[in-house]
């Protein structure tokens, strides 16, 4: 969800140090640093005094103990291996409940990673992340010109954090702006972001159980997939039903209250198979909002806008969500795309 909102300046706080966090079974630390053993012969040290020798097995047991901590017990998505990170800053330590501040931008990383490895080159501007007040993607940028986040969650409810994180990340992604979805249609966005929140926490499942952000992590996979499941099971739309039938008689209260939550879930649900089978289609949601319309315009005009302001390698995309609500969208001439507005 997203909304126009004033923010009052907050002091930021980056996450630091490991310290205690959760594994699959909510106890133990973020990262457990075994004790490194070194065995030196004689012979390596030849030449040597007794106090150089000693001093220079300080120093290798010093190096060997430093790269164990930089390999095994850092997260595993500093490892350099990844694309651009979001860069993520934690607002009022007080409000996580405890969870460690390294921990959480761990999870959140994880979440914001998963989705925007799909969007090339939508990476937003720096999040400041607030633990209350949501969950919302605020309009109004903090002082330091960043965008401001707020989530509904704490502790060590991992599952939660990357649901809804993902949720207003994706809301960054189509560069939601007031005013810019017309009259009618918030619904829709509302529901792409619902959709990247259920994509994000089924694909965080598959990631951690191959390379969690700690080794002891690995455990923790199958909430994240538990999680997302649990959520589909909810959705109001009855089984066997199409997405386009239910939206057929839907829409009037999609359109009347656009940010339920159990709509954009019915709507999610049916969007979610689409976005499996092709990742790629989440690259089409950075123009979005990128030919805002002068006024009210039909659901299927509003797709069209979206269809005509990306780029041609992105209509297909377009015109496989419009025929999943029944809409399908007439033939075109390809037309120039939309920058889409920065964030």
């Amino acid at each position: 969800m997203y909304r126009a909102a004033t923010a009052s300046a907050l002091p930021l706080l980056r996450g630091k140090g490991l310290g205690n966090s959760s594994d699959c079974s909510g106890r133990g630390s973020a990262a457990k640093i075994a004790p490194v053993s070194i065995s030196v012969s004689k012979g390596a040290w030849m030449g040597l005094s007794p106090h150089r020798s000693v001093a220079a097995r300080l120093v290798v047991a010093l190096l060997v103990s430093a790269l164990f901590v930089a390999v095994v017990a850092a997260p595993a998505a500093v490892r350099g291996d990844e694309p651009p990170r979001l860069e993520i800053l934690l607002v009022d330590e007080a409000e996580w409940e405890g969870a460690v501040p390294r921990d959480v931008h761990a999870v959140l990383a994880s979440s914001g990673r998963e989705f925007l490895r799909h969007v090339p080159d939508a990476l937003p501007p720096p999040l400041e992340v607030s633990a209350r007040g949501g969950p919302i993607l605020l309009f109004d940028r903090s002082p330091a010109g960043n965008l401001q986040v707020r989530l509904d969650t704490g502790g060590r409810r991992w599952s939660q954090y990357s649901f809804q994180f993902a949720h207003e990340v994706c809301h960054a992604a189509c560069r939601a702006r007031p005013g810019r979805n017309p009259a009618g249609h918030l619904w829709f966005e509302e529901a792409l972001c619902e959709t990247a929140s259920l994509f994000v926490l089924r694909r965080m499942a598959d990631a951690w159980e191959r390379e969690p952000p700690y080794p002891n992590w690995t455990g923790y996979a199958p909430r994240l997939r538990e999680y997302a499941e649990r959520r589909l099971e909810e959705s109001p739309r009855p089984p066997g039903m199409t997405l386009a039938a239910w939206y057929e008689r839907h829409r009037d209260e999609l359109e009347a209250n656009p940010t339920d939550r159990a709509n954009a879930l019915a709507v999610a649900a049916g969007l979610l198979p689409l976005f499996e089978d092709r990742p790629d289609r989440w690259a089409a949601i950075r123009w979005l909002n990128a030919a805002p319309a002068a006024g009210p315009r039909s659901f299927p005009d509003h797709l069209d806008a979206w269809r005509h302001a990306a780029p041609d390698r992105h209509a297909a995309s377009v015109e496989t969500i419009a025929a999943a609500f029944g809409e399908p969208l007439p033939l075109a001439e390809p037309a120039r795309s939309l920058e889409p507005a920065a964030p």
